[in-house]
């Protein structure tokens, strides 16, 4: 740092006070009774000003440039305004000390020995507050909210803007050590707020703001401040990795300067920051820089000393002859003005001069003048080293650091090898002081540069050996080399270049130039020197021969690559220079100086910044390019250029056939196409060939160059590639040139190619011409077919030979695409294809056709009828589709669409349903048995297993519909005969979907409507064991009562009666549906299970009884002697009169034989009582020529099952058989039935069915 006197006045009386215009033209002094207004620029004198009329101790402006104040010794105060026109005066009771503004409600604060008073421009009276001691001093914090006194007893106290006191600081010097100047370190918060917020209520906003940031608001407090312990002197290190500037400790830091001659820093709340700082001088005046960084002070020490916000001295801007009572900084700027006792006013300007060191991608250098901040320039990371002194010098080598300090040199050292270290730890302290002009750092060693002595110190201190110059040395650089035997290039001002090792006493004079040195760097490989002298020449030599290799001019800096041997850059006038080997200069505009250039980042010094800049190396490269030296260029493209420089990189030396670099540039690019290519080539010269044009023309085909290429390969002989060429382009105009003598294979291969491309380029009718021309009717059909030219396709079709198979096959395939059946149909045809024209009738769902087909192949009824059955079963006719299986002769198909079928009815209640297709099942696995005789047994089974099934869902779909219908369409007879089938069925396992509570739920209603009072009761015992719905509780329970008062019997009228035996049976039999006296199972209507519509009249169980043939005796035979209608006996009258002469008597002849015993099915009835085993009704012969037609019932089952025979016992009670399901109905109900469904109602067979 130094300062350079910008501009000086002088004025006969003291100078106590001074201010800047916020926008720092003007400056006002306080000198004598009068004030004083200059020009900054110049030090013009523009106006004094006269008000006072004794002498003006203070002045001050506002922020806002409006207005400023000053105030004197004749106890007043005047307001001036921007103009120089004074606009208010107000007065103290005694002398005004010290005058300042709010720097956001722009309230004036002054001070005098015993009160201050405040005031502002709304208001139009001074608020004037008692002090308990003269006030010497006064400073606003940044948002003006509170306000520092400095009193002359050493106290300090903070006041809100009210005047209230909230803290007071107590310091230990007492009156001792009167507070003489003090003054807030400005925030940059609040700089950048005013700037923004110009146009806004700044005390509202700055006050909300204010204690958002500041937790708590200030209490009344008392400080005695006893100093602090001192801090480390060991420099610190901060990580400045994530943050670009130096960070702001403290918003609101108090400045302290007192005639204790100590410093001090305290916190708005009071507390001291640090220990007292002291100064051997009684400090007159304390100012801040604009934002902070630096403090001025000036008092009896006759110059003005610069500080750091920390209180380090840093050094002196100004010596005087006198005290210095004022010095202020010039807004936003590096000037300084001093005031002093004699009246002498001095305008400097502070220069910092930047200190840093660089080694490759590390960077150190001071900021704030007393931190080191170390910057990688590819990661950006940073590091800051707080050294707490002025740091004077820097260096940086390897992984070591020196900073040199007014009084020691600190070496650091990384903590770790690891390239992206960045912590330092401080290896050697050299506690002496130093006066150099150069410092350089090498492993081992410190180099010391004096004038024109050089000195090597080993980290300890120790002078190793000392190298005396001819002249100043003007540079030095390390070199590098091995720990401890460093090379170090030195440049003179006479213009000598040496070269010294440290372990060398004697220097190497490299070479001798006429000027004097200003920069200096040598290449990669040392053969090269680049220097840059005092009249802006850059030098290029040979380090061997001391040629002068070239020369440019406007430079002041220079830098080799260090990643290429031949590349240099240099700095000057605004440009960067890049020069490669001896290619004229490349420049683009760049600001500041080049320190170095590594790879394609070139690192450039402006103003107090380190930048790397990315820089491209297309230049240079195309410099090389163009003298066909392609590894050179490959060289330069390493460094750093762009993917198309690259791309033309490799096609300059593919065509240059240098294919090892273009293999390198097109990986770079990642272009696999021309890395196959060139893969391609080698191949074929490591095999032998040789033909450079060869290889060429391949590569101009790649190029698009292709004109140029048929011409080589031409020229090679190799005509049939240009045609390849010019064919695979569909440049056939160009290919024709290229044909052999009429060669029909390449004429074809040609025409199909042209088609190729014609259907390509989306024109489809010429590629169809062209491929049928060609002979290729694949691909003609294919565009015609996905096109949907039907016309087209009929055309081919129909002009092929029904030999060509593929092709008329493809057209088929296309017709039934665009649903024309018809076309396909005739298609198939031509080609013998019947297979495939049953698969289209099939697929078309054209059945007539396809039942016509089959009748004509019988081998093609498996292909027609199992998609017919499917198809019918997807339309939901699953009972077509099941008679279809059956018809195709897939039984376990349609097995399966039955069972389906069935549990669908079940699951959703249609019992009916359930119940009729039972029974087809049943009757399909009669079929299968009947067909199959290995499953005959199993089969049989199942048919008595689905026939019961279908016996007991047939008679729950009236139990099932009373329960849960509100209306019942059954006679209360009927619900009660079905139930009490259905309970003596349910004996064992019950079959899904039907409820036993349902069944006995309706039993015993019915059977307590009917007088079955015990079966009623045995019904509701039933239901309380049982889990009921909750909508049959309350029944059920009420019914469980009130059944106990009923008898416990059943009505006789009820009981059934057996035909066999003429036995009465009870309404509860624990066998079954048998007769209990003879076994003889009854036979039950299908319509009402024994009920008929006249209940009374007609008993439950129907009055048939089963017989068996007599072996030997076959059902044809059976049925012919049966269709013998014998002659019946008329019944003879068995009541005989008798007259005599007192009475006339009327009696029953018991002679005569009954007609039963003239029967002799009849007497084929008895049996032997009380048996356990049942004993059939076996007849023979004569017995069955006995019987009538009309009384014998015959259920003629399809074998292998045999004929079941029932002969009525009441003739004239008819009885109508379903000749379908062979169900026994009374025959009024089946007629009615039959009415109602046109159908039997068991097996739903139509009336008008011809079949049985």
């Amino acid at each position: 740092m130094r300062s350079v006197l910008t501009w000086r006045d002088k004025v006969d009386q003291c100078v106590y006070d001074l201010a800047f215009k916020p926008d720092g033209t003007q400056l006002i002094l306080a000198a004598g009774n009068r004030l004083l207004v200059y020009d900054t620029s110049d030090g013009t004198l523009v106006q004094p000003l006269k008000g006072h009329k004794d002498t003006v101790y203070c002045v001050a402006y506002a922020k806002d440039g409006k207005r400023f104040a000053s105030g004197s010794a004749d106890k007043s105060v005047i307001i001036w305004t921007s103009k120089l026109e004074g606009i208010l005066k107000y007065t103290h009771n005694d002398s005004v000390q010290c005058v300042s503004y709010n720097p956001i409600t722009h309230q004036l604060a002054s001070c005098s020995s015993n009160d201050f008073g405040l005031w502002s421009p709304e208001q139009k009276s001074v608020s004037k507050h008692k002090s308990s001691n003269r006030v010497t001093c006064c400073s606003w914090t940044n948002d003006g909210q509170y306000l520092a006194l400095g009193m002359f007893n050493g106290v300090i106290s903070i006041r809100n803007k009210n005047g209230e006191e909230k803290v007071k600081i107590q310091r230990p010097g007492g009156s001792l050590s009167p507070v003489w100047s003090i003054c807030w370190n400005p925030s940059s918060r609040w700089e950048n707020f005013w700037m923004n917020k110009e146009d806004e209520d700044p005390e509202d906003v700055i006050v909300s703001r204010y204690f958002q940031e500041i937790p708590s608001t200030l209490k009344s407090t008392v400080y005695s401040s006893q100093g602090s312990e001192a801090e480390e002197e060991e420099p610190e290190e901060e990580d400045n990795s994530h943050r670009d500037a130096k960070p702001e400790e403290h918003n609101d830091i108090l400045a302290v300067a007192d005639w204790g001659q100590k410093l001090s820093f305290y916190q708005l709340s009071g507390k001291q920051i640090g220990k007292d700082q002291p100064l051997n001088f009684d400090p007159c005046c304390l100012s801040y820089f604009t934002k902070g960084e630096y403090i001025l002070l000036g008092g009896s020490d006759k110059q003005v000393s610069l500080f750091t916000r920390d209180g380090v001295r840093l050094g002196t801007v100004g010596e005087q002859n006198s005290w210095v009572w004022t010095c202020k900084v010039k807004p936003d700027s590096n000037y300084v003005v001093v005031g002093c006792q004699d009246g002498t006013i001095a305008f400097y300007q502070l220069i910092f001069s930047t200190v840093h060191g660089l080694y490759k991608d590390r960077y150190a250098y001071r900021d704030s003048m007393t931190d080191v901040v170390i910057q990688h320039l590819i990661t950006e990371q940073k590091v800051r080293i707080k050294c707490k002194e002025l740091v004077k010098k820097i260096a940086i080598y390897k992984s070591r650091l020196a900073i040199q300090l007014p009084e020691k040199i600190l070496i650091y050292e990384l903590y770790s090898d690891d390239s992206s270290d960045m912590h330092y730890q401080v290896k050697e302290k050299i506690l002496r002081k130093y006066d150099c002009n150069l410092l350089v750092v090498c492993t081992d060693h410190i180099i010391l540069c004096q004038e024109k002595r050089l000195q090597c110190l080993t980290f300890t201190g120790v002078k190793e050996r000392e190298w005396q110059m001819e002249s100043l040395i003007r540079y030095i650089k390390v070199i590098g080399g091995p720990p401890g035997r460093e090379g170090l290039l030195v440049g003179l001002k006479n213009g000598q270049i040496l070269k010294i090792f440290v372990d060398n006493l004697f220097a190497i004079v490299l070479l001798k130039q006429a000027t004097a040195v200003r920069c200096l760097d040598m290449s990669a490989s040392r053969s090269k020197l680049a220097v840059v002298d005092e009249n802006d020449t850059c030098l290029v030599y040979d380090v061997q021969t001391k040629e002068l290799l070239f020369q440019e001019p406007n430079a002041n800096s220079v830098a080799w690559n260090t990643q290429c041997e031949d590349m240099l850059c240099f700095s000057g006038g605004g440009y960067l220079n890049i020069k490669a080997s001896t290619f004229p200069v490349h420049q683009q505009r760049l600001q500041g100086f080049v320190v170095g250039y590594n790879g394609s980042k070139i690192f450039c010094l402006h103003l107090f910044s380190m930048t790397a800049v990315e820089v491209p190396q297309s230049a240079p490269m195309y410099q090389y390019l163009d003298r066909k030296l392609f590894k050179e260029a490959y060289q330069i493209a390493c460094l750093g250029v762009t993917d198309t420089d690259w791309r033309e990189l490799a096609m300059e030396a593919l065509e240059g056939l240098e294919f090892e670099t273009a293999k390198k540039a097109f990986a770079r690019v990642q272009d696999l196409r021309y890395l196959e290519l060139i893969s391609s080539i080698e191949e074929r010269k490591k095999r032998g060939e040789t033909n450079n044009d060869l290889f060429l023309a391949d590569v101009f085909s790649y190029q698009g160059k292709f004109h140029e290429a048929a011409k080589l390969y031409k020229r090679c002989g190799h005509e049939n590639l240009a045609l390849d060429m010019y064919t695979d382009l569909c440049m056939f105009d160009y290919a024709k040139d290229f044909l052999g003598s009429g060669d029909p294979k390449e004429t074809k291969m040609l025409i199909t190619k042209q088609a190729d491309w014609a259907r390509n380029i989306n024109e489809p009718k010429a590629a169809v011409e062209m491929y049928v021309s060609a002979g290729e009717h694949v691909k003609a059909i294919e565009i015609s077919g996905d096109r949907g030219w039907t016309d087209t396709l009929i055309d081919i079709a129909r002009k092929l030979d029904k030999a060509e198979r593929e092709p008329l096959l493809l057209c088929a395939r296309y017709f039934k695409k665009l649903n024309n059946p018809g076309y396909a149909a005739e298609t198939y045809l031509k080609i013998g294809d019947l297979k495939a024209l049953v698969q289209l009738h099939v697929e078309t769902q054209r059945w007539e056709e396809a039942f016509a087909l089959g009748e004509k192949h019988p081998e093609f009824k498996d292909d027609i009828y199992v998609p017919y059955a499917q198809w019918l079963a997807e339309n939901d006719r699953f009972e077509e589709a099941q008679k279809a299986f059956h018809k195709a002769g897939r039984q376990r198909e349609a097995v399966k669409v039955l069972e389906q079928l069935t549990h669908n009815a079940v699951v959703e209640s249609r019992f009916n349903d359930a119940a009729y297709y039972y029974w087809m099942l049943s009757m399909q696995c009669l079929d299968i048995a009947q067909a199959d005789p290995v499953q005959k047994d199993t089969m049989l089974a199942k048919f008595h297993y689905f026939q019961h099934l279908a016996e007991l869902y047939h008679g729950y779909h009236a139990i099932h519909r009373y329960t849960e219908e509100p209306f019942s369409f059954h006679l209360p007879e009927t619900l009660f005969n079905i139930s009490r089938f259905l309970l003596h069925s349910l004996t064992k396992d019950t079959p899904l979907g039907i409820s036993k509570v349902n069944t006995l739920f309706t039993l015993a209603r019915q059977s307590r409507a009917l007088g079955a009072y015990k079966l009623a009761r045995h019904a509701y015992d039933k239901l309380q064991g049982l889990q009921s719905p909750a909508r049959f509780q309350k029944s059920i329970e009420l019914g469980s009562l009130t059944i106990r008062s009923k008898p416990f019997h059943d009505s006789e009228e009820l009981v059934p009666l057996c035909y066999r035996c003429s036995t009465n049976n009870p309404l509860l039999n624990n066998l079954g549906n048998v007769c209990v006296n003879c076994r003889q199972p009854f036979v039950f209507s299908a319509s009402s299970y024994g009920a008929c519509p006249h209940p009374s009249l007609c008993p439950e169980v129907l009055h048939l009884v089963e017989f068996y043939l007599e072996e030997g005796i076959t059902d044809e035979e059976a049925v012919a002697l049966i269709d013998l209608e014998a002659p019946r006996h008329k019944r003879e009258n068995r009541w005989q009169e008798v007259t005599s002469s007192n009475s006339q008597t009327l009696r029953l002849d018991e002679s005569m034989e009954p007609m039963g015993e003239e029967d002799p099915f009849t007497a084929k009835l008895s049996f032997e009582q009380g048996g356990s085993e049942f004993v059939p009704v076996v007849v023979n012969r004569s017995v069955l020529r006995s019987m009538s037609r009309r009384d014998v019932l015959i259920k003629r089952w399809p074998r292998p099952l045999q004929w079941q025979y029932f002969r009525s016992l009441l003739p004239d009670a008819s009885i109508t058989m379903c000749p379908s399901c062979f169900q026994m109905f009374h025959s009024e109900d089946y007629e009615l039935l039959v009415l109602q469904h046109t159908s039997c109602p068991y097996c739903r067979r139509r009336i008008d069915d011809p079949g049985p």
